[in-house]
């Protein structure tokens, strides 16, 4: 501790400053893969205009995002971002870029999540044996003041499944506190945007599968193929759209290049 101007009014001292920051770093869960993310060193670089284009203006969003968080009054932020994409556009550098910031600048306790791997932490509680229990893995992200929730949409939309996202999604809502997701599907077709399969070399915006080999049907790229239409509203009014969908797999482009950040 520091006295402040011999007043007698103490203050931490910067190395404690930094201990409150790293153990809400470290609570918040961020995956080792996505530890170095930060806006800071987010990628914009393409031999596309309109990739690099997009890419810039999605990395201005998240910095201004970041920037606001905190608003007149001394609140924070209730709406989020949707980072939407295919796989390897940079949709979770961003999220946790953006994350990182905001802890940094205002100490909030933050989680990430990533869906899939949510979905089978709560299924191994269902084992009489578990250490830990539905509410103890669902409580702090539904109550986090900041929460990345990764990969929405990525498990097949089945009673059980929707019931978690329910679950998440509709308390955050409720409670006005911001989150943000990323996907691979689109929110919605947008005006003057066509869905139909591409005639040759089908992209599928559902990792995990190969496109080129199982083309998706137009429809099933839209989350709401993925969600039921009560979370979809949720989200237009949670979260601002933040488009990665020009974007190539960077993952292949930067692994070619020797340059791969994401």
């Amino acid at each position: 501790m520091s006295l402040d101007g011999g007043a007698g009014r103490a203050r931490a001292c910067s190395c404690r400053d930094r201990d409150a920051v790293a153990r809400l770093l470290e609570a918040a869960g961020i995956p080792p893969r996505y530890r170095h993310c930060r806006l800071s060193n987010f990628q914009v670089s393409s031999d596309s205009a309109s990739m690099r284009d997009q890419l810039m203006q999605a990395r201005t969003i998240a910095q201004q995002y970041a920037e606001g968080f905190l608003l007149e009054g001394g609140k924070f932020r209730e709406s989020g971002m949707l980072l939407f994409g295919p796989p390897g556009a940079g949709k979770t550098h961003l999220a946790v870029g953006v994350l990182v910031d905001v802890v940094e600048r205002y100490r909030v306790h933050a989680r990430f999540a990533e869906f899939t791997s949510l979905i089978h932490q709560i299924q191994a509680t269902f084992d009489p044996g578990s250490p830990d229990s539905k509410r103890e893995i669902l409580d702090p992200l539904v109550g986090a003041e900041l929460l990345v929730l990764d990969e929405l949409g990525s498990q097949q939309p089945t009673p059980w499944v929707r019931d978690v996202l329910y679950l998440i999604i509709n308390h955050r809502y409720t409670h006005r506190l911001p989150t943000l997701f990323t996907t691979n599907y689109l929110l919605d077709a947008g005006p003057g945007r066509s869905l139909k399969p591409k005639p040759a070399n089908p992209r599928s915006l559902d990792r995990g599968r190969d496109a080129e080999v199982l083309p998706i049907p137009a429809e099933e790229k839209l989350l709401a193929s993925r969600l039921p239409a009560m979370l979809v509203s949720r989200l237009y009014e949670m979260a601002q759209p933040v488009p990665l969908s020009a974007a190539e797999d960077f993952r292949r482009e930067h692994k070619v290049h020797g340059a791969y950040q994401r």
